[in-house]
């Protein structure tokens, strides 16, 4: 997990995404109103990932040159909360890929009904991450809701990890089965979060991606 970076003038992090298994090991996903502006408008250029971020700004796996954002056709063209879901495809650093680098989750579509989930987010107003472990349940036929306090803006984006091991121990390991995104772009308060559901729209998006990168 990690955060992700607007480069144009003052370098800053304003969303969250996370490294994900992929053939090619080159990819991060997030929301996509954090790469795209929806109905009429265009892709946010000049981006970077940061995974592991810590306090004071310390990037102990350095920053990857984000090559290629594709956020879901019905977000471009009518930003639909219910494919509030994009994908980075991420340049490779010192010549090593990013998965390589710092490992990925197994991405999950069609996921039953939710369960338990973990949250991991980068607010924008700090450096190191907030955590949660919440109970995920579906909300509406295209919606993931959760309750995680302190979720703040920058954690657009962040990872819905299911099958944690170790409890509410900060593992990194689980599937991700959303992003925080979705109905009002993540939620209208920081405690409830929202996520689109990982359709079949999802899963084509995913391996358009995969042919891109």
């Amino acid at each position: 997990m990690g955060a992700v970076f607007g480069t144009t003038g003052r370098a800053h992090h304003y969303c969250t995404g996370s490294v994900i298994d992929s053939p090619r090991r080159d990819l991060v996903i997030t929301a996509a109103h954090c790469v795209h502006d929806g109905t009429g408008g265009g892709y946010r250029g000049d981006l970077a990932f940061s995974p592991g971020l810590r306090a004071g700004g310390d990037e102990p796996a350095g920053r990857w040159r984000v090559r290629t954002a594709l956020a879901a056709p019905s977000w471009v063209a009518a930003a639909d909360p219910s494919a509030d879901v994009a994908f980075l495809v991420v340049e490779p650093l010192d010549g090593e890929r990013i998965e390589d680098a710092v490992g990925g989750n197994p991405i999950v579509f069609d996921h039953p009904q939710g369960g338990p989930v973990q949250l991991i987010g980068y607010p924008s107003d700090q450096d190191a991450p907030v955590i949660c472990d919440g109970a995920a349940r579906r909300s509406g036929l295209t919606q993931l809701r959760v309750y995680c306090p302190g979720f703040t803006g920058g954690t657009s984006g962040s990872p819905w990890l299911s099958g944690v091991e170790g409890g509410s121990r900060t593992t990194g390991s689980g599937s991700v089965i959303g992003v925080i995104g979705g109905y009002q772009e993540g939620g209208s308060t920081s405690d409830v979060s929202y996520s689109s559901y990982f359709d079949a729209r999802v899963r084509a998006l995913y391996e358009q991606a995969v042919r891109e990168s």
